[in-house]
This record gives C-alpha cells, sequence and structure tokens, in this order.
C-alpha cells in the first residue's frame, strides 16, 4: 500500500491541474463569448445607422451632415476591425487553454490507468498467493492420507 502512496498524491496534483485548466479553459470561452457579442453588438449599431441614413436619402442633406456620417461610419468600420482582431486573439487563447486541459486530462488518465494497472496485479499476486495456499493445503492433505 505504501507504494501506490505516491501516485494517489500524483493523481490529486493532477486532477487539481486538470480543474484550473477546466477553470481557466472555461474562462476564456466566456471572454471569447463576451466579444463575439460586443462585434455583434458593434455590426448591429452600424447597419442600423446605415439603415438611418438610408431613409434619409430623398431628403435633403448638407455637405457637412454627410461628411460627418462618412467620418462615422469610418470609425465605426475601425471599431469593428479592432473587435474582430480582438475576436480573434480570445478565440487562440480559448484554443490554446483547450488544448493545455486537454493535456492536463491526458495525464490525469495516465496516473488513473497506471493505478488501476498497479491495483490489478496487486490483486492478481493475492490471487496467485491465496492458490498457492489452497495448493498446499490440498497437497498436506493427500500426503496426510496417504500416511494413513
Amino acid at each position: 500500500m505504501a507504494r501506490t502512496e505516491p501516485l494517489l498524491m500524483v493523481l490529486k496534483l493532477t486532477q487539481e491541474a486538470e480543474e484550473q485548466a477546466s477553470l481557466q479553459l472555461r474562462s476564456a470561452q466566456l471572454e471569447l463569448q463576451k466579444r463575439q457579442n460586443q462585434l455583434e453588438a458593434l455590426q448591429n449599431y452600424r447597419l442600423d445607422y446605415m439603415k438611418q441614413m438610408e431613409q434619409q436619402q430623398g431628403q435633403s442633406i448638407s455637405a457637412s451632415h454627410y461628411h460627418q456620417f462618412h467620418q462615422f461610419v469610418r470609425q465605426v468600420d475601425a471599431a469593428i476591425i479592432q473587435q474582430v482582431n480582438a475576436v480573434q486573439d480570445a478565440d487562440n487563447q480559448r484554443q490554446h487553454r483547450q488544448v493545455h486541459w486537454q493535456e492536463k486530462q491526458q495525464k490525469r488518465k495516465a496516473v488513473e490507468l497506471l493505478l488501476a494497472n498497479k491495483a490489478e496485479k496487486a490483486q492478481l499476486a493475492e490471487l496467485r498467493a491465496e492458490q498457492k495456499m489452497v495448493d498446499e493445503f490440498a497437497s498436506q492433505q493427500f500426503y496426510r492420507k496417504k500416511l494413513r
């Protein structure tokens, strides 16, 4: 039993590392979702603004108002580009953390497999020892009967 104690400690550590990696992955997924929602909000805002300008199309618009419109649309487009980059960064981070979590999960499973193999070997050794005792007992009884 003393031999499995270090492995049990290793298992506990790998489980904790996997749990930490899982929390980091979840955090990255939430951050990605938040950034995607912000991007969608910016895109919807631009679309709504463009629809408002389209509705004013038949009306006379001053040159300064038209210039302000285009300036604002360029600013919104720049914000959209920045947000697309932020979404890509968040997705890269999520992918990195997913790989990290999978590595931790794989290590935990490997330690669990080692423990299972060790337990199976111990059980086999116990069964062999028990069978050896039964065989010895049977052979001793056989010799005793022969001696009588």
